[in-house]
């Protein structure tokens, strides 16, 4: 006889499939539903034209709605879908080529081996990157923009094709750093322009403008793509104090900071999205909450390859607005809060006696609600409320690591898991069913993937510091010193 969890598994699992969420309408009946005020039970969600319309008590709910046959989902929790509030897209065919890298691997890396993509290449990473999101519970992504040089509708493309909500980066650079073509700056601002209205109104893609760095952008042209921003209501994303190096270059140059060069500039301000700040000063942190300037707060790459953690608790208690991002680290929302709330203990909650460090949900918040907010996308998605886009997760709360359950936020932070995610909507459509596309074919991107990568990276003239960890590990053999590093001409060759 079924004891009664396998027979929750079997109505929950078992009898779902699919086909069971093809309707155009849907009427869901979760075991749980995070709302903005937290968790709530015995609550119905209705989905309707790729939105939410209703979120009420089931009986009501039900009542007002007898044509509906409801979709039963004991053991399932309905949350919003994460947004990872800064992304590159185009960058996932090297991947673990950075781990263990020194910083400012986008000099010797990144910017390598996006030049080195054509079309196709462009395609295929912009894909494999939003498959590898959606699977990670991440609904929309924040592109930071590619310095490729082939047509940015390549990437469009691939987000259309796998469901992922995309604000889409066009670099605007004119001072070098990618885009060599376009260094006269009335081109740029024409073609920034021409991005901007392509993809007004579309039901995936939304428009943003970017710079890499503040240093390869003229002063006017860091002035005039943030004012376009506002303007047509875009966000202006830059990466800003995340290295040392990057800081003393900016005091060198020009006597300022980073931060302090963008607010002196007047980039600064609600429209512009500032990817890491990890090396701010209490003058900057206020700058950032005078002007209403959004950060993308990413604790796996400061844990990875950065110099600092940003201050989060900080920015929070003064009211800065931040998401979270993965800087296309590791798709995983889950473990990207558990690194953010673990970033903040290690740094700034141990040595003050702050045991809760954000209390679970802040983290919570941030991911979801929080990274809509920073990135311009609070009136259409982030939560589940009526009249946003049906951005949401069905995630599996009947596993051993959440039973028995008594703080679902915190557990969701420190426990989940994406292997619990059976279902991934998008604009109210089924995109992935227990990891997998449920429209296209997944296994042949891989396949193509694999079989172009190699061809990609070999022509790029990528420089790395470090070898790869099987080489590392023969070296450190070899000496009798497990600390041991390989030659960097042993490095570069593998």
């Amino acid at each position: 006889m079924d004891t009664p969890s396998q027979a929750r598994n079997a109505a929950g699992r078992g009898a779902l499939c699919p086909e069971s969420f093809a309707a155009d309408t849907l009427l869901l009946l979760p075991e749980e539903v995070l709302l903005e005020s937290g968790c709530a039970r015995n609550k119905a969600v209705l989905v309707a034209n790729g939105k939410f319309a209703e979120i009420d008590e089931r009986a009501a709910l039900l009542a007002r709605h007898p044509e509906l046959t409801p979709i039963a989902l004991p053991g399932k929790l309905l949350m919003p879908g994460f947004i990872d509030a800064h992304h590159h897209l185009t960058q996932s065919l090297g991947k673990s080529l950075v781990f263990g890298e020194p910083s400012e691997i986008f000099k010797r890396i990144w910017v390598p081996l996006e030049a080195s993509l054509d079309e196709r290449l462009l395609y295929l990473s912009a894909k494999l990157a939003a498959l590898e999101a959606l699977r990670g519970g991440f609904t929309t992504a924040v592109d930071a923009g590619t310095r490729a040089s082939a047509e940015i509708g390549s990437i469009a493309q691939a987000v259309e094709e796998t469901g992922l909500r995309c604000v889409l980066g066009f670099i605007c650079n004119d001072l070098g750093g990618g885009r060599e073509a376009h260094q006269d700056g009335a081109a740029i601002r024409r073609d920034a322009e021409r991005h901007l209205a392509r993809w007004a109104g579309h039901a995936l893609v939304v428009p943003s403008l970017a710079v890499s760095i503040p240093e390869v952008a003229s002063d006017g042209m860091l002035r005039d793509v943030a004012a376009l921003c506002g303007e047509g209501g875009a966000i202006f994303q830059t990466h800003v104090n995340e290295h040392l190096q990057a800081v003393e270059r900016s005091l060198v140059a020009r006597r300022q900071r980073p931060l302090e060069h963008l607010h002196a500039v007047g980039a600064l301000g609600p429209q512009t999205l500032i990817a890491h700040a990890t090396l701010v000063t209490p003058t900057e942190l206020n700058l950032l909450r005078d002007t209403d300037t959004a950060v993308a707060f990413n604790p796996v790459a400061s844990a990875w390859k950065g110099n600092a953690v940003a201050p989060a608790l900080q920015m929070a208690a003064l009211g800065i607005r931040f998401g979270l991002g993965t800087d296309g680290t590791r798709s995983d929302a889950f473990r990207l809060m558990d690194a953010a709330e673990t970033s903040q203990r290690l740094s700034a909650g141990l040595a003050t006696g702050d045991s809760s460090c954000g209390g679970g949900w802040l983290w919570l918040e941030h991911a979801t609600r929080g990274s809509a907010e920073a990135a311009g996308l609070a009136r259409l998605t982030g939560e589940i409320a009526p009249g946003l886009a049906a951005d949401f997760l069905l995630l599996d709360l009947d596993v051993p690591e959440m039973t028995p359950s008594w703080d679902l936020p915190w557990e969701l932070v420190r426990y989940a898991n994406r292997d619990q995610i059976e279902a991934v909507f998008t604009n109210g459509r089924l995109r992935l069913w227990q990891g997998w596309p449920v429209d296209w074919d997944a296994r042949a991107l891989l396949a193509e993937v694999r079989e172009a990568a190699g061809a990609a990276v070999e022509r790029a003239p990528i420089q790395r510091v470090h070898a790869t960890s099987s080489t590392h590990r023969a070296a450190a053999k070899r000496s009798g010193n497990d600390d041991a590093e390989p030659t960097v001409k042993a490095a570069q060759r593998s």
